[in-house]
């Protein structure tokens, strides 16, 4: 095994430690609201702040490893990603604490995520990069699919509090494995140019290449994270709609094999990407997607082995794109740009990712919880991504 394989790895293997947290609440959800009597809307919000959270800092966190090595960044996030998994067990009471601890988490996430991504693809150049940035985005998938069983598993086991102090060593881990694989690095931008100068995005907003990935991008996570937060739930209110009741498989663990199916999607939708012309690759990926995903909630009182085989296909269509996005952006972007191009990628696709959440709740409220009320809570997610197609050819003319 040479040398940037094993960098690869435990990149790779450092960003699925540090998820470990990400979907505790998403895949508690159901016991949450019965427990403190949420709202869809509060769990919404609940959902959403965490990337609110990211949202909010990744343009700053991000826009640093510019001018300061990603390294020095990855490592005080993921330990305060620790701080505040421990911090959510230890003092969360209700919508308001929790949406605070959750915020913190997606602060966390936004220093470790895409500085992991600089980091990697300072390190890695060439068509490996291309390879090595779709490994990595899909370890993403692999984090949120382990988080989810996890938080499932461990609830069994210990009380809720106590799951999540648990969770909180996966960052320590991350923040270990990333010290002793990832060498400090000079930055791009000498430190005499001034600190504002990391802030300016004016290049990279100029680039209508990468704009177009930003824009593709911001409809995916709307439909991605509007999924996955909701996954669990509706997975369990389809349960209750069934005359058959005996499952020995839990929404939890169902909804970790609809996620680890998308894994494989992630890099093959990059593969494809790039032995053929990728805008018009991830124009028939999002709309496949938006398809299923404006049908989806309409079916849950089908027989559930029709439900659950929908779900798969869904969070394996959906995930055809992800990467090769995200390779899209990095190689529009220009090296000395690259980390304020991905600050700006980031924060418009989180920000959507903090309002998908919240939407889907308000829909259900507002519609009833019923099987109306999911179907066009789903539909939301898909139309919405259906515009996926029409930024990528707006924004082209200097691919």
């Amino acid at each position: 095994m040479n040398s940037q394989v094993r960098f690869i790895i435990c990149v790779c293997a450092a960003e699925i430690f540090s998820m470990a947290g990400t979907m505790y609440f998403p895949a508690l959800l159901p016991g949450f609201q019965a427990e403190w009597g949420l709202s869809n809307t509060e769990a919404g919000w609940i959902n959403g702040i965490f990337y609110g959270g990211y949202a909010a800092f990744v343009p700053i966190l991000v826009s640093l490893t510019d001018r300061i090595d990603p390294r020095r960044i990855y490592l005080y996030s993921a330990v305060f990603g620790a701080a505040s998994m421990a911090g959510f067990g230890w003092l969360a009471e209700g919508t308001l604490t929790a949406m605070l601890f959750r915020f913190c988490a997606g602060v966390s996430l936004a220093g470790t995520y895409m500085p992991g991504l600089k980091a990697l693809s300072d390190h890695i150049t060439g068509k490996t990069q291309s390879r090595s940035i779709a490994f990595y985005t899909s370890s993403y998938g692999i984090g949120t699919a382990i988080s989810v069983f996890l938080s499932g598993w461990l609830v069994t086991l210990l009380d809720w509090r106590s799951s999540a102090v648990m969770l909180a060593v996966g960052c320590l881990g991350a923040a270990l494995i990333f010290a002793l694989a990832v060498r400090p690095k000079t930055p791009d931008l000498p430190r005499k140019e001034p600190l504002l100068s990391s802030f300016n995005f004016r290049g990279a907003l100029r680039n209508r290449s990468a704009i177009g990935y930003m824009c593709g991008y911001a409809v995916h996570c709307w439909e991605l994270f509007g999924f996955r937060t909701w996954l669990v739930t509706f997975l369990a209110f389809s349960i209750s709609l069934q005359t058959i009741r005996e499952y020995h498989i839990t929404p939890q663990n169902l909804a970790t094999i609809v996620l680890f199916a998308g894994v494989p999607a992630s890099v093959l939708g990059n593969e494809l990407a790039l032995i053929s012309e990728r805008r018009r690759v991830i124009t028939i990926f999002m709309l496949a997607a938006g398809l299923i995903g404006c049908i989806i909630g309409f079916t849950a009182a089908l027989p559930f082995i029709m439900v659950a085989g929908l779900c798969v296909l869904y969070g394996i269509a959906m995930m055809l794109d992800s990467a090769a996005l995200t390779a899209g952006v990095v190689a529009a972007a220009h090296d000395s740009e690259r980390g304020r191009t991905l600050a700006l990628y980031a924060f418009v696709g989180f920000g959507m990712a903090f309002l998908a959440p919240l939407a889907f709740g308000l829909v259900l409220d507002v519609s009833g919880s019923g099987i109306y009320g999911w179907g066009f809570a789903f539909a939301i997610l898909g139309l919405v991504s259906m515009s996926g197609p029409i930024w990528l050819k707006l924004f082209r003319d200097n691919a």
